[in-house]
């Protein structure tokens, strides 16, 4: 049977399952529609009813800032939390500049054709960032900075109730607009706009369920990074691994949210109980203690039999966060197929991919990592093709084949159309 009488369960190898995607509530759903109606066909007045029925805004008070009052914010922050923005802002970019400069434009030519393709930014994105249970200036620099290197012309961040440490953050990450209200409200005004903003192209960013809801319901009208649920930690050792350490990933994992997920996986008993008896020292004087230990109890400690069985544990969870603290990683990691960010070895702390090390923190939760990724310049970017055809240099063959392939599927315009170019061009 699991051990449920710990703060951080420990769950046998044979009864431990998977946790299944969550889905939104209809409730949340139903709530949500009814909002992103009302903006839709009100504006501004739906966007400040609720604003203000929420406690995001006052009566009158303006729902934007533009970029100079972001400026002028950061005279209100400390000289060392600037420069920390500053470096973890640079950091960002130049792992985002990497990731653009491997996606270049190129074209090919053949029978005639010439063919290309272009990466090409959208005009305007919406770079969400929560403020509710604590500030989040790190979501600013991780999503807006990401948009900027893509090339996004325009940049509107949204985020209740912000501090001057998050209007600095997006005034380093070069925002052009700060909406500053949150939740459902703030996720269709960016998608309709209101009169003092135009509509986005993409919004991103993570946020609660409301968020989450307003994201699914307009998707289509607007592009999304993702749909994201709880924030994900798979620690995975062999036993080598310090308690110490991999308590304090775990934990502060669980300080996200009462709803996070920390998970413990060992081919080692000893390791396991060692690694419980560390979280239960660190949350003596952890600040964020009722949260983490709520969170405690959405993951546990699993005893693997041995590290295939600990690799094939993993791929069906397909985390967000994968911490390797083993003694051969290399010859692991051909073992695993699924996660939305991976950290090997005991320096590289999920906490650096959180806190700006290069690698974007917006990433696949609920099992996504199997087909999805983390946000990237690629979240901002369309491929686009193209062709071009000088007359008369059409090759024949290519004409004959798009005859024939039209007629195999009964579609006799498209065949006549490139049967007109064959008797232009002298086929």
């Amino acid at each position: 049977m699991a051990n449920n009488s710990n703060t951080f369960p420990e769950i046998e190898f044979s009864q431990f399952k998977t946790r299944s995607p969550q889905s939104l509530d209809q409730p949340t759903l139903a709530v949500v529609s009814q909002i992103i109606d009302e903006v839709q066909s009100q504006g501004e007045i739906a966007i400040r009813k609720f604003a203000e029925r929420f406690g995001d805004l006052a009566t009158n008070a303006p729902l934007v800032i533009n970029r100079e009052e972001m400026t002028v914010a950061m005279d209100r922050v400390s000289a060392k939390d600037l420069a920390t923005l500053r470096r973890t802002a640079a950091r960002i970019q130049k792992f985002a500049e990497g990731q653009r400069q491997s996606l270049r434009s190129y074209q090919s030519n053949a029978d005639g054709i010439t063919c290309g393709q272009e990466a090409v930014p959208v005009l305007r994105a919406g770079c969400y960032a929560p403020g509710g249970r604590y500030p989040l200036p790190s979501s600013v620099l991780m999503t807006a900075v990401t948009a900027k290197v893509a090339g996004v012309h325009e940049i509107i961040v949204a985020s209740p109730r912000p501090n001057a440490i998050t209007l600095a953050a997006a005034a380093i990450a070069g925002a052009d607009k700060f909406l500053v209200i949150g939740g459902a409200q703030a996720i269709a005004a960016l998608a309709f706009g209101c009169a003092e903003l135009p509509p986005c192209d993409v919004i991103v960013g993570p946020g609660n369920r409301y968020v989450t809801a307003a994201k699914q319901l307009l998707q289509g009208r607007v592009g999304i990074d993702m749909l994201a649920g709880p924030s994900e930690l798979v620690v995975a050792s062999d036993g080598t691994g310090k308690p110490q350490i991999i308590a304090a990933d775990l934990l502060a994992q669980a300080e996200h949210d009462p709803d996070a997920y920390p998970l413990f996986l060992s081919t080692c008993s000893r390791q396991i109980a060692a690694v419980q008896n560390e979280i239960q020292l660190q949350l003596q004087d952890l600040p964020t203690a009722d949260v983490a230990r709520a969170a405690l109890q959405n993951g546990g400690a699993v005893l693997c039999p041995n590290l295939q069985q600990l690799a094939e544990v993993v791929n069906r969870i397909a985390p967000e966060h994968l911490s390797l603290q083993l003694s051969n990683i290399d010859e692991f990691k051909p073992l695993i197929h699924h996660y939305g960010a991976l950290f090997e070895g005991e320096g590289a702390a999920e906490v650096l991919g959180d806190y700006g090390a290069g690698p974007n923190h917006v990433l696949p939760t609920e099992t996504n990592a199997r087909f999805g990724g983390g946000l990237s310049v690629f979240t901002f970017l369309r491929i686009r093709t193209w062709m071009r055809a000088e007359q008369g240099e059409v090759a024949e063959q290519l004409l004959q084949d798009v005859v024939s392939m039209a007629r195999m599927e009964g579609l006799e315009a498209h065949a006549r159309a490139a049967q007109q170019r064959l008797e232009a061009f002298g086929g």
